[in-house]
């Protein structure tokens, strides 16, 4: 059980370092773990690898002009906070 806690805590860094949202600690702190260990490091390549992927293969489609300007128009409707 501690070891899939731990396992499931690095691809929440893992997942945080790609995003940007670790602190400058967080990141340093990380980035030793991944050094000191090829299967860490081999979890952050892989993740990379997916994120490209999604990137370069998975079309995103574009929303249409009618949802654009329905949005806009329910934000100039919100009352202000």
């Amino acid at each position: 059980m501690d070891g899939q806690h731990n396992h499931q805590e690095l691809i929440r860094k893992v997942t945080m370092y790609l995003d940007n949202e670790l602190s400058e600690h967080a990141e340093r702190d990380l980035l030793k773990e991944i050094k000191s260990n090829p299967a860490y490091l081999r979890i952050l390549s892989q993740e990379k690898s997916f994120r490209e992927f999604l990137k370069s293969k998975v079309h995103r489609r574009k929303p249409s002009p009618a949802l654009i300007q329905s949005i806009k128009d329910k934000i100039r409707i919100a009352p202000p906070a």
